[in-house]
């Protein structure tokens, strides 16, 4: 009884040691592993940032929002490595053997971190399906109106500067400080008038006021040049144009011009939440059941109108709707009649869109007409009449034509959003089961490893982590095309890893030496000496 309390107390002890060990390296490579992806995200839209004159405040609200973005490709690349660096350090220090010898299996050790990387994909997936459709709203909008805001004022020497509405600013020479400035031209446009009104300086000074809101020009020794025209009449009384031409010289001038169209405009995120990584799983089921509603709905208009599409000999001829599609359309029926209704207190006054059944017209003959008399006017009646029905047939042909094409393109757009959502819904779930996988890979490699550090362990994470986004990449462009099964292409990763894991825990637990070459050597010479031939060959290479 005591030797069990103390091996209690023993198997206390380790799991609170390999936990603590864990959970610092998680935090630490996950800050790390966000860093590196948040730089390589922020690289594609430098060009759009760069120049746009944001406030620190501005940019800390992006970086934060797009780092929340990334959590579902840097958590499972945290526990990746974190799992691989731990039990790499307790195999490198020999502490993973100390722990076997106390009679402590390879899964008992795993056993606490197993349950801790369980709390973590949970954590998880609440953060795909509530945090980051969130943070990716707010982050996207964001960089919607950095993309739109006006490059920062930056007039340069020798070129003139339209950043401002209806001025049209030039210098010659720009000095250091930034405020004074040599040889000052300015067209003001604000009268719509055209290069009527010009200011000419020798020199001057620019800087903003009131928070940057306004740009104040000091302009010294120039001439402001202004033509004005009006209208006037003559001694005929017809309307003449009188113009006016006006130069005026100052030694000082004040210009302030309005800076507000630099200023960043936010855009209401309404707009964006249409996007599927904006979405979280319920919004995701709701648009599926939009989209599919849609697609029913227009299947049912086509059988509805096939009597419109085609001329049926016989009364009864039809094509029967789909059992899925009529119960589609009585349920929608039945909802319509209930709403009517309700709309009209009561009073049922319904019209049904559809048909099921087209009749033929019977033609009505005159009783004063002989048989033989109606047989040769309906020969001549069909010798008019054959160019203009087969004109007719072919018009008829061509509308229907186009119309079943418009249908097919709008199926297979929906068809393709709907396909969209549903690998979306799929990903929130997989990205998160992915840390399971992760963690199934790192923690056996890392005992078989036996290496920790930022060396090899980082050098494994990063090949494994390449497999894995290669195999999503591939599975979710596959499933996008039709070619596999949605379930198939967003899980296929999962699986994949999940398989090797579980190959790297079998050989962990028997303590294989899958990266020692004594490993490989032995493994060829049990080959050789089951299959003697292969002895042969090698000795005379």
């Amino acid at each position: 009884t005591v030797q069990c309390f103390v091996n209690v107390a023993h198997l206390k002890k380790i799991d609170k040691l390999i936990i603590i060990s864990f959970v610092a390296t998680f935090i630490m490579t996950l800050l790390v592993v966000v860093f590196i992806l948040l730089m390589k995200q922020m690289l594609l839209y430098f060009d759009d940032i760069i120049g746009k004159g944001l406030s620190w405040g501005d940019l800390g609200t992006l970086l934060f929002y797009m780092s929340l973005t990334l959590m579902p490709s840097a958590l499972p690349l945290a526990v990746l490595m974190a799992s691989l660096i731990t039990f790499g350090n307790l195999g490198e220090h020999f502490e993973l053997t100390a722990i076997k010898s106390r009679g402590i299996s390879l899964t008992r050790a795993l056993l606490p971190l197993f349950i801790t990387v369980v709390f973590i994909t949970i954590g998880a997936f609440f953060s795909n399906n509530y945090l980051v459709p969130k943070a990716s709203l707010e982050a996207y909008s964001l960089l919607w109106d950095i993309k739109q805001k006006k490059p920062a004022l930056d007039i340069r020497p020798g070129t003139f500067y339209n950043g401002i509405p209806d001025i049209s600013i030039k210098v010659n020479q720009k000095f250091k400080d930034g405020i004074t400035l040599k040889g000052v031209i300015i067209y003001d446009h604000r009268n719509k008038v055209g290069n009527k009104d010009v200011t000419v300086a020798d020199s001057g000074k620019m800087y903003t006021i009131l928070n940057d809101q306004y740009l104040k020009l000091e302009l010294f020794n120039g001439y402001n040049y202004a033509e004005s025209s009006g209208t006037g009449t003559d001694e005929t009384g017809r309307a003449t144009m009188d113009e006016s031409f006006r130069k005026s010289k100052f030694s000082k001038t004040e210009m302030v011009l309005d800076l507000s169209s630099f200023g960043m405009q936010r855009t209401d995120t309404k707009w964006f939440k249409g996007n599927r990584i904006m979405r979280n799983v319920a919004e995701l089921d709701y648009d599926m059941d939009s989209v599919s509603n849609l697609m029913m709905s227009q299947k049912v208009g086509l059988y509805a109108n096939q009597t419109n599409f085609f001329s049926h000999h016989f009364k009864r001829d039809s094509l029967t709707m789909p059992p899925d599609v009529e119960e589609f359309k009585t349920r929608n029926d039945s909802l319509a009649k209930n709403n009517a209704a309700k709309n009209e207190n009561g009073v049922t006054n319904y019209a049904y869109p559809y048909t099921s059944g087209m009749y033929a017209p019977k033609l009505l003959v005159p009783s004063n007409i002989t048989e033989k008399e109606q047989h040769i006017s309906d020969s001549l009646f069909a010798l008019k009449t054959t160019k203009m029905e087969v004109a007719n047939a072919l018009n008829r042909a061509r509308m229907v034509k186009s119309q079943l094409q418009t249908y097919n393109a709008n199926t297979d757009s929906q068809k393709y959003e709907y396909t969209v959502f549903w690998i979306q819904w799929h990903k929130i779930l997989a990205s998160s089961i992915a840390c399971l996988s992760m963690f199934l890979i790192g923690a056996p490699l890392g005992s078989i490893i036996k290496k920790g550090g930022l060396g090899v362990p980082v050098l494994v994470s990063i090949l494994f982590f390449i497999l894995y986004y290669v195999l999503d990449l591939l599975g979710t462009k596959w499933a996008r095309q039709y070619t596999i099964s949605v379930h198939t292409g967003v899980w296929m990763a999962n699986v994949i890893l999940f398989g090797i894991g579980l190959i790297f825990l079998r050989q962990a637990r028997v303590d294989a030496r899958l990266f020692d070459a004594d490993f490989y050597n032995v493994a060829l010479d049990k080959l050789k000496k089951r299959f003697p031939f292969l002895a042969g060959r090698a000795s005379v290479a």
